[in-house]
């Protein structure tokens, strides 16, 4: 036992002591009437009911409807554009259902020691993002039931436990088809870990494109980085640099984005001029970025609402329909991108 937990059972204690002298019963009766026992009247058993509700008396194992829920919500990090604008979501959806939200990370905790911490909080639930499972943790979420919801897991989870994300295929399709449109036909890719499901199913997306449109698949203008601009930074360098450079690039996030527009600049191109970038998130950073980002935007505020609702009813029992959830994502046309131009002329006007 925890000093909380008997610090909590000496306060409960006292009180059914009171409510014991209060009406005139024995510790005992009060006892019985806690534990639901039959060997005692209906009288003495409705004013010792009374007392313990006016009192707010919890039974051992029942939750308090005076007091705060919580969930836990933990991340690999909290420094990057998309974890915050996820923490936004799961905390504004947190707050409508009057659910508290404890805030964590990977960096000095593991899943495991998380899910102890779930526990030993006596929280609602615990929403993981971007994390990968060991399959030790994913089994002890299994067998002890423990409400547990992912959001854009590295890997492909228990089909027992719940997931959520975006149409991230589909959404890679549709921002590579708009470069497509615009005329570009030499389109490179910033994309993100093969390990990752939501970056494999986005460098999917961008070579579906591509074969609909009829352009061959070349891998010379194509990095792999985590979500990041430092690293997205150097992939994007490397890749200018080519003889038969890209007049477009799709990044796989909005920090890889921003390390492709610093590129750009180290090499003297404009955008979208000599280089349209087209990004995925849509965080705030996108509309912020010089020149603004065209995006494939994720509903964040509904990613928080979902996996909040989705814990919320887990830990109530009530099982989603479906153990993986996606929600659409939307093409939003910034400055970033506009028609190609040949190589040489000077742009004419605005777009």
């Amino acid at each position: 036992m925890t000093g909380r937990d008997r610090t909590r059972g000496d306060a409960q204690y006292g009180l059914l002591t009171s409510i014991a002298s209060e009406a005139r019963v024995s510790l005992s009766t009060v006892s019985k009437v806690v534990h639901r026992r039959h060997d005692v009247g209906a009288a003495t058993r409705a004013r010792v009911e009374e007392l313990l509700a006016r009192h707010g008396y919890v039974r051992p194992g029942e939750h308090d409807p005076a007091a705060p829920r919580q969930i836990i919500a933990v991340f690999r990090d909290l420094s990057g554009p998309y974890t915050l604008e996820v923490v936004r979501g799961i905390v504004d959806a947190a707050d409508e259902l009057g659910v508290d939200v404890v805030t964590g990370t990977t960096s000095h905790r593991s899943i495991s020691q998380w899910l102890e911490e779930c526990v030993a909080l006596d929280a609602a639930g615990l929403i993981i993002v971007i994390s990968m499972l060991a399959e030790d943790d994913q089994r002890r979420i299994v067998e002890q039931r423990l409400p547990v919801v992912l959001i854009d897991p590295l890997s492909a989870p228990s089909h027992d436990i719940p997931s959520i994300g975006v149409t991230n295929w589909n959404g890679a399709r549709e921002a590579v088809q708009h470069l497509l449109g615009l005329g570009h036909t030499r389109i490179g890719m910033v994309a993100g870990r093969s390990h990752s499901l939501a970056g494999a199913a986005r460098l999917h997306g961008y070579r579906a494109a591509l074969e609909e449109g009829g352009i061959t698949y070349d891998p010379a203008i194509v990095r792999s980085t985590d979500f990041d601009f430092e690293e997205a930074l150097l992939a994007s360098l490397q890749v200018l640099r080519s003889d038969d450079r890209p007049t477009a690039v799709f990044a796989a996030s909005d920090a890889q984005a921003l390390g492709v527009l610093e590129a750009a600049r180290q090499h003297g191109l404009r955008v979208p001029e000599d280089l349209a970038v087209m990004s995925f998130d849509d965080t705030l950073v996108a509309a912020m970025a010089c020149p603004p980002l065209s995006a494939v935007r994720q509903p964040f505020e509904e990613l928080g609402h979902e996996a909040t609702r989705v814990l919320i009813n887990l830990a109530e029992g009530r099982p989603p329909a479906s153990s993986r959830i996606e929600l659409a994502t939307e093409l939003v046309l910034r400055t970033s991108t506009s028609v190609r131009r040949p190589v040489g002329t000077e742009p004419v006007g605005t777009e």
